[in-house]
């Protein structure tokens, strides 16, 4: 684990978040970004790379994620995660992104 990382310090209450979905592996929490009305993390509370949350965790983490979006977003919502730099992604715990509650377009950003 890195020396500092904000997704484990909300994990352990050591910092504030909106968390909209928690179980013992799990944690779904609101963006502090607003680009579009729903914008969600959901990630494992282990801190994991990218990598590894797509190998071995998306069985667990996509089924929440995708029910999430479908209670919040009933018309459509947009699931993705950023892998590394060039794509923009911000934090080094994995995670997926919920997007919706508006029409999205072709692209969002």
């Amino acid at each position: 684990m890195p020396t500092y990382c904000v997704f484990c310090n909300i994990v352990a209450g050591k910092e504030p978040a909106n968390i909209i979905y928690e179980d013992d592996e799990i944690i779904v929490i609101q963006n502090i970004l607003r680009w579009v009305p729903v914008m969600l993390l959901a990630m494992t509370k282990q801190h994991t790379s990218q990598a590894e949350l797509w190998t071995y965790h998306m069985g667990k983490v996509a089924p929440i994620a995708a029910e999430i979006g479908r209670q919040l977003c009933p018309g459509g919502f947009r699931l993705l995660s950023n892998f590394g730099y060039d794509a923009m992604q911000s934090q080094e715990h994995g995670h997926l992104h919920i997007l919706g509650g508006t029409f999205l377009g072709h692209y969002v950003g």
